[in-house]
């Protein structure tokens, strides 16, 4: 069973529900079973409501043997990423995404940080896909060295989830912290450069308080 723990509540700014609400239903359900499958039981779990949005809920996985804490979100996938200048949005056609962050020890603090990311389709119109950078603009929680994070590939940590033809599968993407300097160099020289000099530096992208990896 998930408990409430510290910093996880219920921060809601609106609690409307969403317009289809058992199609919403259905897929989150899904969702769910797909994490539990492949993490085990959540040992918590919270939400957030933004205006003008439907809940966001984020579920804590671990500590692990290894100390790992992961958090993936749970809502992102319910509706189909479209495009913002469509005439009309397919409300099953079009990629859906969770997001999964693994923090060596865990940082609960961050929980409306990637509540803030799995909204932006909804309040920005933004189609979050591996190799894009989502970017806070503060540190993503309080001392963190980072302040966006980049979305790599899905589907090594947790397989894509197939739903019911023709809606498009959930893809898990993992969030990889950056600091403003790494986020910098991953504007001008692309995601793969920047990744390139992770492998070669051997660093650990888990770790919340890694120093920037050398650039020149």
């Amino acid at each position: 069973m998930a408990h409430d723990f510290p910093l996880f509540g219920d921060f809601s700014d609106n609690s409307a529900a969403g317009p289809d609400e058992h199609t919403r239903e259905a897929v989150l359900a899904a969702v769910e079973a797909r994490l539990l499958s492949t993490f085990g039981e959540p040992s918590g779990r919270a939400g957030v409501t933004f205006l003008g949005a439907d809940r966001i809920e984020v579920l804590r996985f671990g500590p692990d043997a290894e100390g790992l804490v992961r958090y993936a979100t749970l809502g992102m996938a319910a509706a189909p990423m479209n495009d913002p200048s469509a005439m009309l949005a397919d409300p099953v056609r079009g990629p859906r995404v969770e997001l999964v962050l693994t923090v060596r020890g865990g940082r609960d603090e961050v929980l409306r940080t990637l509540a803030t990311f799995a909204a932006t389709p909804q309040v920005e119109g933004l189609i979050v896909a591996p190799g894009a950078s989502l970017d806070l603009g503060q540190p993503l929680w309080p001392g963190a060295p980072f302040t966006s994070v980049l979305t790599a590939e899905p589907g090594g940590l947790v397989p894509d989830l197939a739903l019911a033809a023709p809606a498009d599968p959930v893809r898990f993407l993992p969030l990889l912290p950056m600091t403003p300097n790494e986020a910098a160099f991953k504007r001008v020289q692309g995601a793969a450069a920047l990744e390139e000099r992770w492998l070669k530096h051997g660093t650990d992208l888990r770790d919340p308080e890694r120093k920037g990896v050398a650039l020149g």
